[in-house]
């Protein structure tokens, strides 16, 4: 058929019928709300350059974490920031490590909320790269993984749900599961960042985490933003070593990767994607000075992560689309 006897006006002349036609629904319960815990703070910090969020004191985490969980969202990510660091990231690993203390006191002010971590060296070392770094300035991908898998395991013991490793090393879900069936941890659940691109939008997290590399970038282990495929065989990898939740960062830019890897007949996980750090940013700074409407622009291009396939979106909005979706 074609005009004058279809017109698809028709499905969108009232509110009422544009909202009975709706096809892509966001959920707040679709989000995961990621929290920034610092040893070097006393009080909640702001974050310069992305508005509205803190860096927390452990005493502050669970209480915001609980502000999250009020309002629908059903899980926080956290990221630590320790108050020493060395070649090694050593403070990662310890009992009484700062994300370690985060997880029990969230998990003893109310043990509903999902609580994830982020399980990575880059916040730990002092060249703020993401692994243990060999005489040459290379990345030593073998002795990395063992200490992941050991701060993943220190994070279950602690009381976290899920662990998520943003490292991108080669095998290192496997060494992670390994090592958190072995502790008696078999319940806690692995989201790895599968798909994780050398990216210019994270400039913003750096700042929070204080990760920013001290020499080179990430290029050698993170991906290559010009390639697609290879983001499907990092997926299918990390499903094989045991991942219960793949995940692409970031997002806006990755549209068609989230798409892909939804599309893979195979893939019998969920599909997250991280709405990070700059994308949060560039909204809430263009909405500051007037250029653009914050509400119906975040909610754009939530609802097109969505649409592409994301079943999980991280997002630093989160508590905004609580509020939003409520009214």
């Amino acid at each position: 058929m074609s005009f004058p006897n279809d017109r698809p006006q028709r499905l969108r002349r009232s509110e009422a019928m544009r909202r009975l036609t709706t096809e892509t629904r966001l959920s707040i319960s679709d989000f995961i709300y990621p929290v920034f815990v610092s040893e070097v703070v006393d009080k909640p910090e702001p974050i310069t350059s992305m508005p509205g969020i803190f860096n927390y004191p452990v005493a502050e985490t669970a209480r915001e974490a609980d502000r999250a969980f009020k309002l629908g969202i059903p899980g926080v990510i956290l990221f630590g920031t320790p108050s020493n660091k060395d070649a090694t990231g050593s403070a990662s690993l310890k009992k009484d490590g700062i994300i370690q203390r985060a997880v029990s006191e969230i998990k003893s002010f109310n043990s509903d909320i999902l609580v994830i971590t982020d399980v990575c060296l880059c916040e730990y070392t002092d060249h703020g790269h993401c692994g243990v770094v060999k005489n040459n300035n290379v990345i030593d991908n073998d002795a990395t993984i063992d200490l992941l898998a050991r701060q993943a395991v220190s994070h279950a013991e602690a009381g976290a749900d899920m662990v998520a490793p943003s490292d991108m090393m080669d095998g290192r879900v496997a060494a992670i599961r390994d090592a958190l069936d072995k502790s008696s941890s078999e319940e806690v659940a692995i989201m790895a960042y599968a798909a994780k691109y050398c990216s210019a939008f994270y400039g913003p997290f750096r700042e929070a985490a204080g990760s920013t590399p001290q020499f080179g970038d990430r290029a050698s282990y993170q991906m290559n933003p010009a390639n697609s495929r290879e983001a499907l065989k990092e997926i299918a990898l990390d499903v094989d070593e045991g991942a219960d939740i793949v995940m692409v960062k970031p997002a806006l830019s990755y549209l068609d990767v989230i798409a892909n890897a939804k599309a893979m007949p195979d893939l019998n996980v969920p599909v997250a994607a991280y709405n990070v750090s700059g994308e949060y940013s560039m909204v809430k700074l263009a909405a500051e000075r007037g250029i653009v409407d914050e509400r119906r622009l975040a909610l754009e291009i939530l609802t097109s992560i969505k649409r592409a396939g994301a079943d999980i979106i991280i997002s630093y909005h989160a508590p905004d689309v609580a509020r939003w979706l409520a009214d």
